[in-house]
């Protein structure tokens, strides 16, 4: 074999391991990738059949039912039109609590029942995540707050740090 046969044997050998191993590190990521659903996607059949995802909404007030050993528990997740039955086997988190903000994580079981396998609850009174809060307000039919809050920023002449702006002058 001449050495150019050679050095273009190498170069299509690095070229097929690159390949091959940019092939499973995008395997690898897509099968860690959970996302995120409202129950009304849930309902309108926008979620990844048999594929683990992630469900947020609030907890629907008169839903939270715990079985006799108290590790079963059965509750509705809502975005204030649609609502989905939810199960889980484990403790809840401390600030878990009907009518508040949840994203739990897991899969829709046959029945049309969402099986948690990890249940978040929002950590303060103010927060919610970011996906959760646009959710409810699109199932609503209400405009985005942040869209009405950046309008009237602009029009105070502030920046989106809160700061108002000097005109150019320092």
């Amino acid at each position: 074999m001449k050495p150019r046969q050679r050095r273009l044997l190498w170069v299509l050998a690095g070229l097929a391991l690159m390949a091959a191993a940019v092939t499973l590190v995008l395997r690898a990521l897509n099968s860690n990738v959970m996302f995120f659903y409202s129950p009304s996607q849930v309902h309108a059949g926008e979620v990844p059949h048999g594929a683990a995802f992630r469900l947020g909404g609030l907890v629907e007030p008169g839903s939270l039912q715990r079985s006799g050993d108290g590790m079963l528990l059965r509750f509705a997740v809502t975005d204030e039109v649609r609502s989905v039955p939810v199960q889980y086997r484990g403790l809840l988190p401390d600030l878990f609590r009907e009518g508040k903000g949840v994203v739990v994580s897991g899969r829709m079981q046959a029945d049309g029942a969402f099986q948690a396998s990890e249940v978040l609850a929002k950590h303060d009174e103010n927060y919610m995540p970011p996906e959760a809060a646009h959710a409810l307000k699109n199932a609503a039919g209400k405009p985005s707050e942040k869209s009405a809050d950046d309008a009237t920023v602009r029009e105070a002449g502030q920046d989106s740090a809160g700061a108002v702006s000097s005109g150019g002058r320092t």
